[in-house]
């Protein structure tokens, strides 16, 4: 997995600050190619990254019906603060699941928090692309190594 494709415009200078608390509040779905809503472009065209809840992501988005995909929940996100490099890091660990079997291809995954436990209450956070083709094998997202978010000064 890449980094960061965008941060959601609602989430725009708060993605440590949500993670900052450390309780276990961060979320992981992936969306699946089949009706998958573009991006959209920075400035410009709305699409996915203009999307304020999980809910309002679902309405246009779907997730995967494969066997063995569940959402990930109940993650506890850490930030890290480098005085020395003007940045902060923010990481949760990697996500597996088991055994998935053949069915919808996946596309993108959408780390989110959950503000309460409602999908109108679940806040996108980022979005990652995520080609996979489940086959029976475990999938692993790998988070933990670079992070999944970071911030830095540039002043």
């Amino acid at each position: 997995m890449s980094g960061v494709d965008f941060v959601f415009n609602i989430s725009v200078g708060r993605v440590a600050e949500k993670i900052q608390d450390a309780a276990a509040n961060v979320g992981v779905i992936v969306l699946r190619t089949t009706a998958l809503e573009s991006d959209g472009t920075l400035g410009g065209a709305a699409g996915l990254r203009d999307r304020v809840s999980l809910a309002d992501i679902l309405s246009v988005s779907s997730e995967p019906t494969n066997t063995n995909y569940a959402r990930k929940t109940g993650i506890t996100g850490t930030p890290t603060i480098s005085n020395a490099n003007d940045r902060v890091d923010v990481s949760i660990p990697n996500q597996t699941w088991t055994g998935v079997l053949a069915g919808d291809v996946w596309a993108k995954l959408i780390v989110y928090y959950e503000e309460s436990a409602s999908d109108a209450n679940r806040i996108p956070l980022t979005a990652h692309t995520f080609d996979v083709t489940p086959n029976g094998a475990d999938i692993t997202a790998q988070f933990a190594a670079a992070g999944f978010f970071r911030a830095a000064s540039t002043t």
